[in-house]
């Protein structure tokens, strides 16, 4: 190994790439991106072979391939692209020196959890009434994660939260009972909004809003509820897990339970960043002594 210079900021390098390319195949992992992704590498290490040989008309044209194929991935990867930047957009806000920033930024955040035993009572009172007629539902409750992308596809409404808006809003015949409700900072904020379908593999008994609030999930943090419109069935969805078949009692249960885990990460967060702090100061005397 003494032809070999190793140096700290080379494994670094090393171990950052292999990071990158771990989330990039567990992005494309299960679609036909897979594929493509492998003929680009072929490309490319035909390329690295073509100048390694000096082979001039070869390496030109599979240069030019390359140049043109950067434009054309982020075309054909536009969707992946765009869930690993708001994934790595959502860890950032969660945990992460950006974290603070982000909290400061986002007065919702502040009074999240003061407000979520008033926010559940009415989402459960509503989720049983339409459970027993048979009227479908998708309520999102916003934790850390944005959802301001979600919220633009729908429309606008700023109001309380009341159990009669919710039965009325996802009443068949009303006019923004399809898609989602988004709820955050204690308010209900938009209804017939459009959430991301799943493109994980579901059970055959999924429906379209089970599907949704997958979808969601696989995105961001938000707990989603579900009333199915077929069974009349309950279910809770939040970071690629779901319950079903909850009844109103099991509802209101999993919900503080949810709320209560979403506090103690933030505390946990909270105590993190204090322990660093204090750890920097230290060491910061120390340096001066």
């Amino acid at each position: 190994m003494g032809f070999i210079k190793m140096s700290i900021m080379d494994v670094v390098d090393i171990l950052l790439v292999a990071l990158i390319l771990y989330y990039i195949y567990k992005l494309i992992r299960g679609t036909q991106a897979t594929n493509i992704l492998a003929g680009v590498l072929v490309i490319y290490v035909s390329w690295i072979v073509a100048r390694a040989f000096n082979m001039e008309l070869m390496s030109g044209i599979l240069g030019s391939v390359i140049s043109v194929g950067l434009i054309a991935l982020i075309i054909i990867f536009q969707a992946e692209i765009r869930k690993f930047l708001q994934t790595l957009g959502t860890n950032s806000q969660q945990a992460g020196p950006l974290a603070i920033v982000y909290k400061l930024l986002d007065p919702t955040k502040r009074t999240k959890h003061e407000n979520i035993d008033s926010v559940i009572d009415p989402i459960v009172r509503a989720c049983g009434d339409m459970s027993a007629t048979y009227t479908g539902a998708l309520i999102v409750i916003k934790q850390d994660g944005s959802l301001e992308d979600i919220i633009s596809t729908g429309v606008v409404i700023d109001a309380n939260i009341d159990s009669s808006l919710i039965r009325n809003i996802f009443f068949k015949n009303s006019p923004l009972h399809d898609g989602a409700m988004v709820i955050a900072g204690g308010r209900i904020v938009a209804a017939k909004c459009v959430l991301p379908s799943t493109k994980s593999n579901v059970p055959l008994s999924f429906g379209m809003r089970h599907r949704a609030a997958m979808g969601l999930c696989e995105e961001s943090d938000a707990i989603v509820v579900v009333v199915s419109e077929e069974t009349g069935a309950i279910s809770v969805a939040q970071k690629g897990n779901i319950r079903r078949g909850l009844s109103e009692t099991e509802l209101k249960a999993e919900l503080m339970r949810l709320g209560r885990v979403a506090e103690q990460e933030e505390a946990a967060d909270g105590v993190a960043t204090t322990a660093a702090t204090s750890k920097a100061k230290k060491k910061a005397k120390k340096s001066r002594k």
